[in-house]
């Protein structure tokens, strides 16, 4: 069953940027990977904080945005930036916020210790599993289901390949770049939520 959202305003507000700034394909990226996130929590008997761990799904990929996107940082530093600006403005306090920007700074390593940090860990987990695939098969079939037919995944590949592209053309030193020389464009391809 997919996982209930936070209930807490900021929350809300997340969803409010997510929505103004995202394409169609990344909101609906942004909404699973934090379904599967919560999924894999279950999986791999990880407790975190919700409402941390929504907002960091929610805004993880901003810097891919042209209002966001930076041309002298990689994106998931841009990210993090904007979502320690936004949380500012939601009223965390500075521990929170900076938190919310390692989360998302974290997403784009291969491994994040869940002891040291469980939001990282799961996001970066599920946002692998949504784009590339790996793990897949930790998240249940049902689920799978469910959630890909409330938030399709529509232009997905074509749209980030063409963000990590763009990327990894202005910062070749970048993770976005890291990944399109190890073949992101086949990994995707072969993900199989393309074909569910």
């Amino acid at each position: 069953m997919e996982p209930t959202l936070p209930g807490s305003p900021v929350c809300g507000l997340a969803i409010e940027v997510a929505t103004a700034y995202s394409s169609p394909s990344l909101l609906n990226h942004s909404m699973r990977v934090y379904a599967w996130a919560v999924a894999l929590a279950d999986v791999h008997h990880v407790e975190f904080d919700a409402e941390l761990l929504f907002v960091a799904a929610m805004l993880h990929d901003v810097g891919l945005t042209a209002e966001f996107d930076s041309h002298t940082q990689p994106f998931e530093v841009a990210g993090g930036n904007v979502a320690w600006v936004f949380a500012a403005g939601a009223g965390w306090p500075p521990e929170r916020r900076a938190r919310l920007a390692e989360v998302i700074v974290r997403h784009m390593q291969a491994e994040v210790d869940p002891a040291e940090d469980p939001e990282g860990f799961l996001l970066s987990r599920a946002a692998a599993a949504d784009i590339a695939g790996r793990g897949v098969a930790d998240l249940p079939e049902d689920l799978r289901a469910q959630v890909l037919e409330r938030h399709p995944r529509l232009d997905l590949v074509t749209e980030f390949l063409r963000c990590f592209g763009d990327q990894a053309a202005r910062k070749p030193e970048s993770s976005a770049a890291a990944a399109m020389r190890n073949d992101l464009a086949t990994r995707m391809a072969r993900n199989p939520l393309e074909r569910n």
